[in-house]
């Protein structure tokens, strides 16, 4: 009896978690882009990177140097807010069944650009570093609490877009204790993970560096610039599915 077509096991890295990487690694260098922004335009605060802006407190609490005390605690307690209220609603419209990826897209994407025209009707297309306009400040923050609420329930390994320390870690450690990828499909989940964790960290540098490129333009256009790009991800389409993925780990054992 002559035997049917061979069907070959389906790759576990499928065009979904190809297409997530793509997307994750243009959300960390946006992040990296908006703290470069933000340090350098607003007067030497992070919007997204909370652990600098905690040790600028801890520096303005101890008396040392010229640090300001006020515009790292506005970051913080918007960039918690927005956390907060990012979390309840993706929660409520999971529980409804309704996709809530591009939502939060759209707004972070809106509330950076709310940022930008506050910047560019107060200064037009200057600065913001010596004279820190804090609702704006506060507005960046709150658009970075959302991101942060939306890769916490999307959770994909190696990838939390707004830092990299983690991801620098994971991907030393893989290498170092193995530096051969096996084959099959261990191997392409491991090759996977590693491209995560290297997109995480060169993603974050080429955004910083964009973002200090764009600097000199002035604290609104540039922001206004981030948005766009953030709010024509949101309309694409590119995530549909993203949130439903199930990642592979960091790394094969």
């Amino acid at each position: 009896m002559p035997e049917g077509p061979t069907v070959s096991a389906p790759s576990p890295v499928d065009r979904t978690e190809l297409r997530t990487t793509v997307i994750m690694t243009v959300l960390t260098m946006v992040a990296g882009a908006v703290d470069a922004i933000t340090f350098l335009t607003m007067g030497q605060v992070f919007a997204a990177l909370e652990t600098g802006n905690v040790l600028f407190l801890t520096f303005a609490s101890a008396g040392s140097g010229q640090v300001s005390a006020i515009r790292p605690a506005v970051a913080l307690v918007t960039f918690a807010a927005g956390v907060a209220t990012a979390s309840y609603a993706i929660r409520a419209l999971t529980a409804r069944g309704r996709r809530w990826f591009p939502a939060a897209l759209a707004t972070e994407g809106g509330l950076l650009a709310v940022a930008g025209t506050l910047a560019l009707l107060r200064r037009g297309t200057g600065s913001l570093a010596h004279d820190p306009d804090l609702v704006a400040l506060a507005v960046v923050a709150l658009a970075m609490g959302v991101r942060s609420a939306v890769v916490l329930r999307v959770a994909v390994p190696g990838m939390p877009t707004l830092l990299l320390q983690m991801s620098l870690v994971q991907l030393v450690a893989d290498v170092a204790t193995a530096p051969r990828v096996p084959g099959g499909e261990q191997g392409e989940l491991r090759r996977l993970a590693r491209t995560r964790l290297t997109a995480t960290i060169c993603g974050m540098f080429v955004g910083g560096t964009l973002g200090t490129l764009m600097a000199p333009w002035g604290t609104g256009r540039a922001l206004l610039v981030v948005a766009t790009v953030v709010m024509a991800l949101a309309l694409s389409g590119v995530h549909a599915g993203l949130p439903r993925h199930r990642p592979p780990p960091a790394s094969a054992s």
